[in-house]
This record gives C-alpha cells, sequence and structure tokens, in this order.
C-alpha cells in the first residue's frame, strides 16, 4: 500500500476485498458494476481535468503556503464582524475533536443529548441577552436571519393586514449593508415593499405591517427605539431587531422595550472571522410565534421512564412535512459554532462576559477621548464598541495601510473604528498614532482604558442574565474540559461508527483537511479587507469555484450560499432574473417531482414561483407522462424543473436526458439538486444530463463535516447563459455582470469551511474523485445483496441495481407491531446511528454507506440489521414488551436490581459479540416528542420548573 496517497485513506475498500465484494454483487470488475447502474448516455467520456493528487504532507505545505499570502491586518471595520478570542480549551476539545464535528443533526434524540444540551444552552444565552421568551438552535448568518424575521412578520400580519394587502417593511438605514441586500433579495419574489429611512421620522402609516432595525446602528450609534417600539405596537406594525450580541451584556434587552424579533450573529462569542463564516446566527421570538419561527428549537420533554431528556421540538414544521407550506427552507443550521458560542458563554459565565463587554466599551470610550484630544470630531454620542470620527479619509487610509491596519471608511470625511475583545492598550496606541501622523501631530501616550461609560441609564442594561448553573460553574478549563467530555460521550459520531444516512453522505472528514482550520492566517481575516490583503483565500476560492466547475460540467461557480437549502434558493432565484432578463418573468410555473427533497418545494415559494408536484410510478421514477402532460399545460409559464439525480430514490433514471429536453423545448431551464453528488462525481454529471444549474452539498460530497446540523455550503454551478446572474454582494464586488443581489452576508459565505473541500479535491485528484464514486456505488450494492432476503429494496434501476444508496421497506413488519422507528431505536443498542427514517417514503429507511467505510465496518452493519430481522421475526403484534419496543437499552436499565423484560440483559445491550469490545451507551430511552411539544421549554429552566409541569 501506498502510504503517500490519501486516496488508499480515504476510501475504505482495501484491493483485497474487492474480489469478495464483487462476487457478492455478481459482477467481475467495477466497471460491469457501474455500466449495469448508469445510464450509458450519460457517461463522461472524458476524464475530469483536474490536478494531479498531493499528498497530505504536500497539501499542508501547500496550505501552509498559501496562508502566508494573507495579511493579517488589524482590522477594525465592524459592519457585524469582530475580532474574537476562541478559548483554547473550546478550540481543541470542540472545533478540532471529531466527537463534536463528524455528528448528524440529532434527529436520534437518545444518542444526541449531549450536542442537545449544548444547544439548550446557546438558546438560554440568546433567549436571556435578547430577552425574548424563545430562540432557535442557530440560523446561517445575521443577514439571512433578519430576513427570516422579516418574512417571518410578514406570515403572521393580521387577517385585516392580510385582506387589505398590506405589503410595505420599513428598513432603518442604520442596517448593515449586506442585511439590507438580502432583505431586497427575499422581499422581491413575496412583492414585499422595501421602505428605507430614517427610524425618527417613521409615521407608522397603516399600510407597513413590520420594521426592522438595528442595534447598535451600522456605524455604533446607540440609539433609544423604546417610543419607536411603542408606536408601532399601537398602529399593528411588529418589530424586529437586529443586535449586537456582546453589547445586549451592556444595553437594555430588545426584548424589555417590547420587539417581536431579535436577531443577530454569535460570532464574536469565540467564532474565528473565517472571512465570512461560517458563524452561528440567532433568532428569538415571542412564545406566540412558536409555530412560525424558521430552524430548529431543542426542547425539554422526558423518556419513557419519566426522567428529562431532550429533542427537537416542534418537529411538525420541518420541510418534509409541510414542504410548499413550510415556515422557512432552511435545512442547516451553525450547530458546531452554536455548541462553540454556548460553550464560550458557559466558560466566561456572566461576570466573565461582563469583564469583557465593559473592557470593549472603555476601550471605545479611551479611543473617542484620546482622537478628540487630537482635535478630531467622533460623531456617536451613545456607542458600545464602535466611534465614527471625521477626519479625511484619503490621507489616513494609506498611513493605516502601511501600518497593516484596516478601518471603515464610511466617506472621504468619514471614519469609522470597531474595537473588540482582542483590541489591547498597545493596539489603541497605535490607533492613535496613525491619526496623529495624518494630522501630523504628536501621538498621545495611553496609560490605561479606564473611561467612564457614554451608555445614558435608559439604555443601560438593569437585569440579570445566565443565571443557570451551566454558566455559573465551568470558569477553569478543567472543569470546562470535562464538561465537554461529559456531554460528547453522549453522542453518536462517526469517530464511533458508521452514520449510513440516506441523501446525507457521512463521510471521513479528514483531519488533514481540518486542519488548516485552526491556522491563524486563515481564521482572522475579515470578510470586508481589501481583496489584496486575501490573496491566499482568492486562490483557494477559484481553484475550489474552477473545480467544481469542471466536476459538474458547468461554466461557473458561486460560493456565496452558505447552506444547500440556500443553495437551492440562489439556483431558482437565478433562473428567475434569467427568465426577465429575457422579458419573460411571467415564467413563474417550477415543476416538482413527489420525491424531492423536502426544501425543494419551500425554496419553490421562497423564489416567487408556483409548485406543480408530478407524480412517480410504481419503480420509484419520474412518471415521464404525467410530467410531460404537466408540461403542456405550462408550457407558457414553465420556469423550471427541480430534480434530484441520481433520484432521492437512489436510482439512476435512464430517462433523464428525456425528461431536461422536454423543460428546455418548453422554455424552462432545469435546476439539479445536487444531494446525491457522491453517486456522480467523475462518472457523470450536471451538465451532460441536460441540467442548467445545480447547487452542490460541500457538507456531504465534498467533505465539509456535518458538525451536529451545520456548517453546511451550498455552492451554485451553472451554465453559461446563468453566469451574468451569480450572486453578489455590496461591500466586496463579486458575481456576475448582472448580479442578483446577496444570498448571504459574507461575499464567498463561509469562506473558511471551504478551505475542505479545497483540500478534498485536491488529495484526491481525478483519480481519486472516480474511485470514491465508484467504491460509494459498490458499497451501496454490496450492503443490498447482504441484506437480501431479510430486507425488500423498494426500487432499483433497470438491472436492478442501487446507485449509493437504497431504500428499504420496513413496514411488511407491521405484521409484526414493529413501527420503523423501532428499528432505528434498535439501531442504537447495536453501537449505530439509524440510517435516513421515512424519507422520502414514510416506514422506510434510506441507506447510504459512502466510500470512507471499510467492509469491516459494512459486514457490521449488515450482522446488526440481519439480527434485527430475526428479533422481528419473534415480535407479537399483541404484545409490546420486546427487545425493539423496549429499545434502546439504557446502561441503568442493565444494571438495576429489577429486570421485568422477557429477554436477558445481554440480549438488551450485547446482542452480538462485537458490541462488547466497544459499547455505546444511549443516554436516555426513548424520549416522549408530544409531551414535549406541549409543554415546551427551549431555555435551561431548573429542574424544580421542570417538575412542576410533569
Amino acid at each position: 500500500m501506498r502510504t503517500d496517497v490519501f486516496a488508499t485513506r480515504h476510501i475504505g475498500i482495501r484491493e483485497e476485498n474487492l474480489h469478495h465484494m464483487l462476487e457478492k454483487v455478481e459482477v467481475e470488475n467495477l466497471e460491469q458494476l457501474i455500466s449495469e447502474t448508469i445510464p450509458q448516455d450519460i457517461r463522461l467520456q472524458e476524464r475530469l481535468q483536474l490536478d494531479d493528487p498531493m499528498s497530505e504532507h504536500e497539501f499542508l505545505n501547500h496550505i501552509q503556503e498559501l496562508a502566508k499570502k494573507n495579511k493579517v491586518f488589524k482590522s477594525y471595520i465592524g459592519l457585524g464582524y469582530h475580532e474574537s478570542l476562541t478559548p483554547s480549551v473550546i478550540k481543541r476539545n470542540i472545533l478540532e475533536n471529531p466527537g463534536w464535528y463528524t455528528a448528524y443533526t440529532p434527529y436520534q434524540a437518545e444518542i444526541a443529548q449531549g450536542r442537545l444540551e449544548a444547544l439548550l444552552n446557546f438558546q438560554t444565552v440568546v433567549s436571556d441577552l435578547t430577552g425574548m421568551e424563545l430562540a432557535n438552535a442557530s440560523l446561517l448568518d445575521e443577514s439571512t436571519a433578519a430576513a427570516e424575521a422579516m418574512t417571518m412578520l410578514f406570515d403572521v400580519r393580521s387577517r385585516e393586514q392580510k385582506k387589505n394587502g398590506v405589503l410595505k417593511f420599513f428598513v432603518s438605514e442604520e442596517i448593515l449593508p449586506q442585511t439590507l441586500s438580502l432583505l431586497q433579495t427575499r422581499s422581491n419574489p413575496l412583492h414585499i415593499e422595501l421602505v428605507i429611512g430614517n427610524h425618527e421620522d417613521f409615521n407608522f402609516e397603516h399600510d407597513f405591517f413590520g420594521a426592522i432595525l438595528q442595534y447598535p446602528g451600522k456605524y455604533g450609534q446607540v440609539h433609544d427605539y423604546s417610543d419607536f417600539v411603542a408606536n408601532a405596537k399601537e398602529n399593528n406594525i411588529k418589530v424586529a431587531v437586529a443586535a449586537d450580541i456582546l453589547s445586549l451584556v451592556l444595553l437594555t434587552p430588545p426584548g424589555e422595550f417590547g420587539v417581536d424579533v431579535v436577531v443577530g450573529t454569535t460570532q464574536r462569542f469565540g467564532i474565528p472571522l473565517g472571512y465570512g463564516g461560517p458563524h452561528a446566527a440567532f433568532f428569538a421570538t415571542k412564545e406566540a410565534y412558536k409555530r412560525n419561527i424558521p430552524g430548529r428549537i431543542i426542547g425539554v420533554t422526558k423518556d419513557t421512564d419519566g426522567k428529562r431528556a431532550l429533542r427537537m421540538a416542534l418537529q411538525t414544521r420541518e420541510q418534509h412535512i409541510k414542504r410548499d407550506k413550510a415556515t422557512s427552507n432552511i435545512c442547516t443550521a451553525q450547530v458546531l459554532l452554536a455548541v462553540m458560542a454556548g460553550m464560550y458563554a458557559a466558560y466566561h459565565g456572566p461576570k466573565g462576559l461582563k469583564y469583557i463587554a465593559d473592557k470593549v466599551h472603555s476601550t471605545a470610550v479611551t479611543l473617542s477621548e484620546s482622537l478628540e484630544q487630537l482635535g478630531l470630531y467622533q460623531v456617536n454620542s451613545s456607542y458600545f464598541d464602535t466611534i465614527t470620527v471625521k477626519i479625511d479619509a484619503n490621507t489616513l487610509k494609506p498611513i493605516a495601510e502601511a501600518r497593516e491596519v484596516n478601518f471603515l471608511y464610511v466617506d472621504a470625511q468619514t471614519v469609522s473604528i470597531a474595537v473588540n475583545e482582542a483590541t489591547t492598550l498597545k493596539d489603541l496606541q497605535e490607533i492613535l498614532s496613525i491619526f496623529a501622523e495624518a494630522l501630523e501631530k504628536d501621538a498621545i501616550a495611553i496609560t490605561d482604558t479606564s473611561s467612564k461609560s457614554t451608555i445614558v441609564d435608559g439604555l443601560r442594561r438593569t437585569t440579570p442574565f445566565l443565571e443557570d448553573s451551566v454558566f455559573n460553574s465551568y470558569h477553569s478549563e478543567t472543569e470546562l474540559m470535562r464538561y465537554i467530555k461529559k456531554l460528547e460521550r453522549k453522542d453518536l459520531a462517526l469517530n464511533h461508527s458508521m452514520i449510513s444516512l440516506g441523501s446525507c453522505t457521512m463521510k471521513l472528514n479528514a483531519a488533514s483537511e481540518m486542519l488548516p482550520l485552526s491556522m491563524a492566517n486563515w481564521g482572522n481575516i475579515h470578510p470586508f479587507v481589501p481583496i489584496n490583503q486575501a490573496e491566499g483565500y482568492q486562490i483557494v476560492l477559484k481553484e475550489l469555484a474552477n473545480d467544481l466547475s469542471v466536476i459538474t460540467g458547468f461554466s461557473a461557480t458561486s460560493l456565496q450560499p452558505n447552506s444547500g437549502a440556500q443553495g437551492e434558493y440562489a439556483g431558482l432565484m437565478v433562473i428567475r432574473a434569467y427568465h426577465e432578463s429575457k422579458g419573460e418573468g411571467h415564467r413563474s410555473i417550477c415543476i416538482i417531482p413527489a420525491s424531492a427533497h423536502g426544501t425543494n418545494p419551500a425554496s419553490a415559494v421562497m423564489a416567487g414561483m408556483k409548485v406543480v408536484v408530478t407524480k412517480t410510478d410504481e419503480r420509484g421514477n419520474i412518471d415521464v407522462v404525467d410530467l410531460e402532460e404537466k408540461v403542456l399545460l405550462h408550457s407558457e409559464n414553465l420556469a423550471a424543473l427541480m430534480v434530484t439525480y441520481p433520484s432521492t430514490h437512489g436510482v439512476f433514471e435512464s430517462s433523464i436526458k428525456q425528461i431536461t429536453k422536454m423543460i428546455h423545448d418548453h422554455g424552462g431551464q432545469v435546476y439539479m439538486d445536487g444531494a446525491n453528488m457522491n453517486a456522480q462525481v467523475g462518472l457523470t454529471n450536471p451538465a451532460t444530463i441536460g441540467a442548467d444549474v445545480c447547487h452542490l452539498n460541500l457538507h456531504k460530497t465534498f467533505a465539509i463535516p456535518h458538525g451536529g446540523g451545520g456548517p453546511g455550503v451550498g455552492p451554485i454551478c451553472v451554465a453559461p447563459q446563468l453566469v451574468p446572474f451569480l450572486p453578489g454582494n455590496p461591500v466586496i464586488e463579486t458575481g456576475g455582470t448582472n448580479a442578483i443581489s446577496a444570498i448571504s452576508a459574507a461575499p464567498w459565505g463561509s469562506s473558511l469551511a471551504c478551505l475542505i473541500s479545497y483540500g478534498y479535491i485536491k488529495m484526491l485528484g481525478e483519480s481519486g474523485l472516480t474511485s470514491s464514486t465508484e467504491i460509494a456505488i459498490l458499497n451501496a450494492n454490496y450492503i443490498k445483496n447482504r441484506l437480501e432476503g431479510k430486507f425488500n429494496v423498494l426500487y432499483t434501476g433497470e438491472k436492478g441495481r442501487a446507485a449509493h444508496e437504497m431504500i428499504i421497506d420496513c413496514r411488511p413488519f407491521k405484521q409484526h407491531g414493529i413501527e420503523v422507528t423501532d428499528i432505528a431505536k434498535r439501531l442504537m443498542d447495536y453501537g449505530f446511528h439509524a440510517p435516513t427514517v421515512s424519507f422520502p417514503v414514510a416506514g422506510t429507511m434510506m441507506i447510504e454507506p459512502t466510500e470512507s467505510e471499510g467492509l469491516e465496518e459494512l459486514d457490521r452493519f449488515c450482522d446488526a440489521m440481519i439480527s434485527i430481522r430475526e428479533e422481528i421475526d419473534t415480535a407479537q403484534a399483541d404484545d409490546g414488551n420486546n427487545v425493539l419496543k423496549n429499545s434502546p437499552h439504557t446502561l441503568g436499565m442493565v444494571t438495576n436490581d429489577l429486570w421485568e423484560f422477557p429477554y436477558s440483559r445481554e440480549k438488551a445491550a450485547f446482542p452480538l459479540p462485537y458490541i462488547s469490545e466497544n459499547k455505546f451507551w444511549p443516554s436516555v430511552r426513548r424520549v416522549d416528542d408530544a409531551y414535549g411539544d406541549r409543554n415546551l421549554i427551549c431555555t435551561c429552566t431548573p429542574i424544580e420548573a421542570y417538575e412542576e409541569v410533569e
């Protein structure tokens, strides 16, 4: 084995395993399997034109050399991004720990209690600091959260407002520029009319349904919004506030002056700048809107024994249930970053946060006073961390950049300076010397930063926060390290066993891909620095975009969308702009197969399109006859088809080129959902099948870790006619020549996470990428054949092959009283996370092993499934006291003196020999979702309050 070839480390199947596996799937070689799986007319005729693969050693040297090309200046630009100090205990034990970054979204609550507790902590931090009743478990960035606030307030308009067509939404001119761009993007398809102005001049007319304010304002001024909010409430206008999370330690929480929604980012709670992301946004609101809030909420419930347990609450709002009626298309949060931010709050506690906020504020005050001593005018009368100064910017800028310092140059005579947690006395002295040089004066010496606060009493926070024990217990590194480990032990992640989730592609997130995230020259770059200061990033982002274009067969790529759902929306908005450019803005029909991902219909509605659903046939393929009828019916108004390929049913449909041609013949564009690209790379591609745009889940096919439910990245790749419309940014020029407005806050979205996919492609190269696809298909078909006779595979291709995933039908087991959920929970006792449950077909499981798993692990999983099948055969429909219905079995159950079950403890906890070597114990018994939804508790409420609910 070549030790310097990354593909041999990434791909789990060894050369010596191939003969056995090929024999099991009844083919002579891999090429025969691939040719029986993928239609010949869409196979690539040439190899991908990519760089030769690097070894891990070569890549790490390469990425370090690129890092040196980034110029890490001291940036005081602000605009929602601030340098933050990541405590090493959090960096090492969470950011760099596969126990945290390789976990999946916590749909299986019993094996995700650690992550769920960490997210409950995050929600509590947000609720406490904003003064709101309810917070979700994070969104993508501040600007998209603000856009979600606008659309939520639009959805909850009163019956009278809807009847009267009230469409106006007031946007304060203090709003961040990137947020304004997002509001413009989201408002347009929904026909919301944005009115931008000074909040002090707003007249509260009845044709407004909502308003959004920035707190503090974009250049630092802290306004008293209490009168504005009171007047808005009198006129049935709901108010959202975009707030700086650290400032809320010192400022009156927006919830206390009556707002309806508070959004923002937790980036400055210990998260690297990363040239724009990933960062965890927050969204807090009133409990009255618990059914309307976007994203996910973690709530308290109880398990089978009545013990406290956590799970994702109000799951009926999830997209795969409500589809085109969904509140939002958001499927990706920023869980890993939210966990880090919550731990930052736990590590520092309320007193530590108060110290940090006081220090930041006093630094700003000291700077303001010192600049005034130099004869400068400081504009802001009340501020937290950002001051605005009148000076000749053209004189100041070259001096500052020569000293490696960035300010925000508002206009020719105005400069804004945002200080942060990392700003020291030495840094202040440097800032003052820069200004003194620009004024040709002697610098002022500063000896301390103990200046008096500028926050007036009416704006100063008086209420306590973070009083729960979790925020007052772990202030030494030893204590926090053990707390993090305690939570980690409750979670099953990829570092324990295979997570065979169909459509989610839980593959290896290699250490060499992850290491650059910890390098300072990648982490400490503000997203709005001049391009020439981010040369390393620019090389990586352009190379990655080019490689993704080659892989998909398209002309150009935008990396801006920072989740798969954002990619869907971006792709549809680009199609929308294309039609409008041709004078065909009336094209608004989006055809979506019934089997599509749940976010597809929601994305189409958000893009202002009308969803028309087409049937699938008995083989799970798109019903071409029904599709043709719908296309002919809507020919004049056809905008797009959304198709997943291979299908969500795990099949390469042979009619795909016929389908895409049909759409084009009737003036539509084809959007391909890239969720299943892991079965395409190197063998076929979206351009070949006839698509015009696809989004790619970099957190699936291209190895960015799921992080417990985020970060995700969802770039879009487009055909030539769509290139001009790729999304732009209001601060840094990017996108096409006729760019649509922004899709996410930062110009290149979650740039830091893109380093992972860059490494994945550069280390695998064409041969490794293609081999990965081939082995992913082999592994799926191996599992299919091993489970044959025990489980029915619902859909296969014309030659009986699965793609990279398959659906097994668990509905026949109802005759034994066993539901698919029982199998999912029982798998936990065998040490496995369940495959995807009841999607896209209720009562089924969708299995995707990926290429990273070795034969031994595949066999362990198959052994577990076969053993469970034998347990099903012994179950009786009228007897619920069996090993499946009682699963999962906890350590507490098995060690209890009382054992009242009709099977042994060994059968419960150690049903197969391999389990005793590496037993994973679920920390709670089966959770009660309905109880938790009826008694919604979404913060770290003391146990006494929980007991009162019971």
